[in-house]
């Protein structure tokens, strides 16, 4: 029996981790909105591509959170999308009250599920599905290090002309523009990044993946990224799904590590069929930690604002 996937939001990054999702056959999705028609339009889409990607699985659109019952991990993508000139910190009030309905409706109908946060401001959005449904902190946790990586990553191996699959990066702290790129841990098919570009050009694809989600929303002037979260969102699933063990970059609740507590921050973990089974420390060098606790700053100023 394939497991079930339930996806609160089906706008771009909702439908199109359905799509992944479906397309691969792992499992069966439920994707939900209140938009009426909307889900339903999209599900029925997805259910007739099906047969061209030789998938088996199964697809329904709804506005009910009755038809996600029972779901082995909840996908939450609903909420507003950035505009030009705007942080996902701007979203901060208006995302928490859709999250926090969400969150009370997962709680009710699927108690043992997975949650994966997308919505932003993620890690802070991420802190309050914990604090909604109630569930243990290692099945919810915040998408967020694996799409910041990923940006880095194709950045660099244009910059080399390599594979991106040949790069690897790591990149911590907060989902926004106090993230912590660690080029220390940044190689490429094991090969040191330091050894083979400069610390100025190696600063300045840095930069450009930290302001990778507004450089997008720019160029698109109405609305913000979806095909790599959606990638990066499927990615976490097929781990959880597979049971897989990836060391993969998420927001995941601290509560003493890297000297943290109470907070949810973009952290190396160990993901698997548990959800968060383990969070990886990594030893940072001075400037690391200065960076790291900045994005701490920043992340808790926003949970203060949400009154947690």
């Amino acid at each position: 029996m394939k497991k079930k996937v339930s996806i609160i939001g089906a706008g771009n990054v909702g439908a199109t981790t359905a799509q992944l999702v479906v397309h691969s056959g792992i499992a069966d999705v439920v994707l939900l909105d209140i938009v009426e028609g909307m889900p339903q339009g999209k599900a029925l889409d997805l259910a007739e591509a099906c047969p061209l990607w030789d998938s088996t699985s199964k697809i329904k659109g709804t506005n009910s959170y009755s038809d996600t019952a029972g779901s082995d991990i909840v996908v939450i993508t609903a909420g507003l999308a950035r505009k030009p000139g705007m942080s996902r910190s701007d979203l901060l009030h208006a995302n928490a009250d859709i999250v926090i309905a969400a969150s009370a409706e997962i709680a009710k109908t699927s108690p043992d599920a997975v949650v994966i946060v997308v919505t932003n401001p993620m890690d802070v959005m991420a802190q309050l599905a914990w604090k909604t449904t109630g569930f243990s902190c290692r099945h919810v946790m915040g998408m967020g290090g694996i799409l910041d990586a990923s940006r880095l990553r194709a950045f660099i191996s244009w910059e080399l002309d390599v594979s991106p699959e040949d790069v690897e990066a790591l990149v911590l702290g907060g989902h926004g523009d106090d993230m912590v790129p660690l080029h220390r841990f940044t190689t490429v098919k094991g090969i040191p990044l330091t050894e083979l570009l400069s610390k100025k050009k190696i600063n300045q694809l840095i930069e450009r993946a930290r302001n990778g989600g507004a450089e997008i929303v720019s160029l698109l002037k109405s609305g913000s990224a979806y095909y790599a979260p959606a990638a990066s969102t499927f990615k976490m699933i097929k781990a959880i799904i597979f049971d897989e063990k990836r060391l993969i970059p998420c927001a995941a609740y601290l509560n003493g590590e890297y000297s943290m507590k109470d907070v949810y921050m973009g952290v190396p973990v160990v993901l698997g069929k548990e959800g968060v089974e383990k969070v990886v420390e990594v030893k940072f060098t001075r400037e690391e930690k200065i960076q790291f606790k900045k994005s701490y700053a920043s992340v808790k100023k926003l949970v203060k604002q949400l009154g947690m």
